[in-house]
């Protein structure tokens, strides 16, 4: 920079309300959202989640209720999570590739509902299956193994694809599982279903209330520090990423978000790819709960972190304030 004060006055530019609109770097759009919405058996189901106040598990056509909310406010695609009741969990995870699941049927009824006028993004991994609570296959000490999980996941990836599901998002972190889900789903035909890959996926601490909300907080053996990422490590994601692009991602996700938004910016800034963050249940929670103790105005927490996330380089946001930041982003 040449220019110094008072030839540059840097509030210049900041005066006006129309000024600041005209030279605003970074722009929040209801078409930036992803809309997390749980799933439970049933009909006409609600079931409030204690830990994420505001959020529920809708039965299958209740979300198809939840998706024509989601296509009126211009949320552009929402992403499905089951609470699998518990005497459908096994060890094997076998109700993953059952194709009456509830993933399934919510898929299905979302179809019913909107047809293709907004995306379904599915969670591939086993937890929400499992009676251990654990993302994979274990083996007699415990220990997650790797390819023959994989092989379970490249059948649930294709479990969902012919439900219909637009957009694969495999979240269990196991080596070379996008490879294999890319393979098998050109091999099957479904050339236009997506990959969003959880690239970058951090064991974190925020995540305990997504784990109450599957059922699977209570039953989860042991931890998941070796197949998700330590958070002290940034490099590791980069490798990560990139080996996930190569193998066939159409997009990338790093998972927390705000705790990890040097990740997102070293992501963009690296492969030039679509780049999504997760604000977690963890996330969530801290703002309602800020909100609700007056530390601070709850749509203005909202949009604030979630713009957080474009200025990062995001080209979107999974965040369970979607519907509730769409509707103040069209006033």
């Amino acid at each position: 920079m040449t220019a110094s004060y008072p030839n540059l006055r840097l509030r210049r530019t900041r005066a006006t309300g129309w000024s600041r609109a005209l030279h605003r770097e970074n722009i929040l759009t209801h078409a930036d959202l992803i809309w997390p919405l749980f799933v439970t058996d049933g009909s006409g189901v609600e079931q409030p989640v204690a830990s994420l106040p505001g959020v529920s598990r809708w039965s299958p056509d209740l979300i198809g209720v939840r998706a024509k909310e989601a296509s009126a406010l211009g949320i552009p695609c929402i992403a499905l999570f089951p609470n699998t009741q518990p005497d459908r969990r096994s060890d094997d995870g076998a109700e993953a590739l059952n194709p009456d699941n509830l993933m399934c049927r919510a898929i299905k009824a979302v179809r019913d509902a909107c047809g293709a006028d907004i995306g379904i993004l599915t969670d591939v991994a086993l937890d929400p299956y499992t009676a251990h609570g654990q993302d994979g296959l274990l083996d007699h000490a415990g220990y997650v193994v790797n390819d023959d999980t994989v092989a379970v996941l490249v059948d649930q990836a294709i479990n969902q694809a012919e439900a219909g599901a637009d957009i694969i998002a495999p979240s269990d972190m196991m080596d070379g599982r996008v490879r294999a889900i890319r393979m098998a789903l050109e091999m099957g035909g479904h050339h236009n279903v997506q990959i969003m890959s959880y690239a970058a996926k951090y064991a974190s601490a925020f995540y305990g209330p997504f784990r109450d909300a599957v059922g699977s907080g209570g039953l989860l053996k042991g931890d998941k520090k070796s197949y998700q990422m330590d958070p002290a490590n940034g490099e590791e994601a980069l490798r990560e990423v990139e080996l996930d692009i190569a193998e066939g991602a159409d997009s990338v996700m790093v998972k927390p978000g705000l705790p990890y938004l040097d990740i997102v910016r070293r992501v963009k800034e690296r492969f030039e790819v679509p780049v999504f963050a997760y604000q977690v249940s963890g996330e969530y929670a801290m703002i309602e709960a800020a909100a609700a103790a007056g530390a601070g105005d709850r749509d203005a927490l909202v949009l604030e972190t979630l713009l957080a996330f474009k200025r990062a380089g995001c080209s979107g946001v999974l965040t369970y304030h979607a519907a509730h930041a769409a509707r103040l982003l069209r006033g």
